[in-house]
């Protein structure tokens, strides 16, 4: 049977789906950290510091934060707020929307809450680029950025922002940061915790039901947040079927291949496929 067929079929028997979305996806949906847009916006940015992409230019250590807020507010603008709306998320939306489904995500661009998907279903588990923590941190609570963010690309001029807009902890006095899983100090929030409780109570609901653990664009970066547990829930459910979808590597463990439909295919297309009649 045709793959396409296979996972049509899986979708529709399932009693629920958890959908495991890495940077493949967003990607997919033609989100880019380089390229024509990187030097678009970052083009005074790739002059000076002859940054290749935004992702290693993130972790660039700017001598003042002045300079350091200019570039995260335009790679935070750009890659949250500036968003048009993406049909390989809308697609995936019509996919599932009817359905029994919940997300985890290792994405930190808000892409599934900018395109509706109900955030009640969704486990964001290394972060969010709108939100802000203490860089200590001296508390575990996150704070909203987007206007903030908004002020600093309207007034930042040579690659630098206004000193009173650069943000501190209101607590300890602390720079702020972003609140991504890069170290120790990630703050894990209520609204985190929250979001663990309801996805593991989920798996737990279904853990023995007819159940689809569908894979798109995870890589082996942080194979241990979705990969390897979809593999080993799968092995402990002879009911489950595990989908992956990728265009780089689509292994999957020994234990669960006649359990798995691989595809090494654009996410995009296999989406519109599925949604075809």
């Amino acid at each position: 049977m045709d793959k396409i067929l296979k996972i049509k079929q899986a979708l529709t028997q399932a009693d629920a789906i958890v959908i495991g979305a890495g940077a493949g996806l967003s990607t997919a949906a033609g989100l880019s950290y380089q390229g024509e847009d990187f030097q678009e916006h970052f083009s005074d940015f790739i002059a000076k510091y002859h940054f290749q992409d935004m992702y290693t230019a993130g972790f660039y250590p700017f001598s003042t934060l002045e300079e350091y807020w200019a570039y995260w507010s335009r790679h935070i603008y750009y890659h949250r707020y500036d968003q048009p709306f993406r049909q390989t998320y809308l697609d995936l939306l019509k996919l599932v929307k009817d359905k029994n489904y919940f997300i985890i995500t290792t994405n930190v661009d808000h892409q599934f809450q900018i395109h509706g998907f109900d955030h009640t279903r969704l486990f964001y588990t290394q972060g969010d680029y709108g939100l802000w923590q203490c860089s200590r941190p001296c508390h575990q609570q996150t704070y909203d950025n987007e206007m903030t963010i908004r002020e600093m690309m309207q007034k930042q001029k040579n690659m630098k922002i206004p000193t009173d807009l650069i943000p501190y902890c209101p607590y300890c006095g602390a720079p702020m940061t972003m609140n991504l899983r890069i170290d120790q100090t990630f703050v894990e929030d209520a609204g985190w915790h929250q979001a663990k409780a309801r996805y593991e109570q989920f798996l737990y609901q279904y853990q023995q039901s007819k159940i689809v653990y569908l894979e798109m664009g995870v890589g082996y970066n942080t194979p241990r947040i979705i990969k390897y547990p979809f593999w080993q829930f799968t092995k402990s459910n002879p009911q489950a079927t595990y989908i992956c979808i990728n265009q780089e590597d689509i292994s999957c463990h020994e234990s669960i291949y006649q359990q798995a439909i691989l595809m090494k295919a654009d996410i995009h297309q296999v989406i519109e496929s599925l949604l075809s009649d």
